[in-house]
């Protein structure tokens, strides 16, 4: 089922066929997951659990790689494009 959609904001470059990417949104989105993963597997480790620990472990080093390659392609974005501002969620 299509869904219309109105018009874009100006000044965004994204259409309904090629959306523009959230790359702001999603670094801070990784660096929330990493300091919940983080404490929360500390807290487990204290607590004696070591597996549920280990695996939130795990999850914040993905958080971590993942913030890796969303600043290393928010860099050629401003390579790219010049030194424009972007918003949270472009």
């Amino acid at each position: 089922m299509y869904m219309p959609i109105g018009a874009q904001p100006p000044g965004r470059r994204g259409t309904v066929d090629q959306p523009y990417s959230a790359l702001n949104l999603r670094l801070v989105l990784a660096a929330f997951g990493f300091v919940v993963c983080t404490v929360l597997a500390v807290l487990l480790f204290r607590s004696g659990w070591t597996v549920p620990g280990w695996l939130l472990l795990a999850w914040a080093v993905v958080a971590v790689v993942d913030m890796i390659v969303v600043q290393l392609r928010r860099r050629a974005r401003r390579r790219a494009e010049g030194d424009r501002d972007h918003s949270i969620f472009e």
